[in-house]
């Protein structure tokens, strides 16, 4: 029998990685994750940068829209500093700019995301909605994720690396719930389209901001994957290389992230190395409450002659 994982732990993690500190005026820093290897999380470094934007500006003014470009991969177990500048305030909207960057050995810091923000007081207008919610199966009628890579992981055997399946099964303050195949789970050519449902773990604080860079985090969960879909190939098998290169997110309406919130992606275009993908967010009510988009380098891995 497998430990259930500690989830009202893990989402207050998620909680304190998303708190940013201020450490001087428009400068923030914000904490590396717990246990983290490799590179940082992209979902992470958009998340806190959004966090140290929404902290620059009043509480009357909500994010609508964020546009982020990754220039180079963070490293984990390091601080990353943010520091924001006031493009513009006006009596509706407000615009930041965010740099975010790490110290280097020297004392030089290296800037490793590009973002900026816009914010508005929230008014009445012309409403529409053009984009119905896909039928898809109830979350509660799923597996959960983690129960379907244990079953990947168990089939694979001594095909996956150590470091391979400890990320893959390392627990998440996210849950996720997929109604088709991802790219990691899928290995025939398929029409590059995914539904999966997603939530935090555990009840979070009320806290609007928080909710928005919690599902910023989230959005950047199988959204570059989707462009890998058409064929058949994995980066948990080996056989891509790939990196986001860029990610946008429009914030329609609030919604609580640890209740349950529809990611329909598709990837209407790949080529020449980079993969475009868009992403639409759904409450249980059918309600779209944001959009994402995202470009990113994929390319098939190349073996090297033994």
């Amino acid at each position: 029998m497998r430990d259930t994982p500690d989830y009202a732990r893990l989402v207050d993690e998620l909680v304190q990685l998303l708190t940013v500190q201020r450490a001087a005026t428009d400068v923030y820093i914000g904490s590396p994750q717990k246990g983290g290897v490799g590179r940082v999380f992209g979902g992470q470094v958009i998340a806190q940068a959004l966090q140290a934007a929404q902290a620059s500006v009043p509480a009357t003014k909500v994010a609508h829209s964020v546009h982020a470009y990754f220039l180079r991969g963070g490293r984990e177990g390091l601080p990353i500093e943010y520091r924001i500048e006031r493009d513009f305030d006006g009596r509706s909207f407000s615009n930041r700019r965010v740099v975010a960057s790490q110290e280097n050995e020297d004392g030089t810091a290296t800037p490793i995301l590009n973002l900026t923000a816009s914010f508005q007081t929230p008014e009445e207008g012309l409403e529409h909605m053009d984009a119905p919610m896909p039928a898809v199966e109830d979350p509660e009628s799923l597996k959960t994720d983690m129960e379907t890579r244990r079953a990947m992981i168990d089939m694979m055997g001594d095909k996956i690396s150590d470091a391979q399946r400890v990320i893959a099964l390392r627990p998440r303050p996210i849950e996720m719930r997929t109604t088709d195949k991802l790219h990691w789970m899928n290995t025939e050519n398929k029409d590059p389209r995914a539904h999966s449902w997603f939530r935090a773990a555990s009840k979070l604080p009320d806290d609007p901001a928080l909710h928005r860079a919690v599902i910023a985090y989230a959005s950047d969960y199988t959204l570059l994957g989707t462009s890998a879909l058409p064929h058949g190939l994995s980066w948990m098998r080996g056989e891509l290389v790939g990196a986001s290169l860029d990610h946008t997110l429009w914030f329609h309406q609030n919604a609580r992230a640890d209740e349950w919130l529809l990611y329909a992606t598709d990837s209407p275009w790949s080529g020449g190395g980079r993969g475009f993908n868009r992403g639409r967010v759904f409450n249980r009510d059918g309600q779209l409450i944001a959009s994402a988009a995202q470009e990113g380098m994929i390319r098939k891995r190349v073996k090297k002659p033994s």
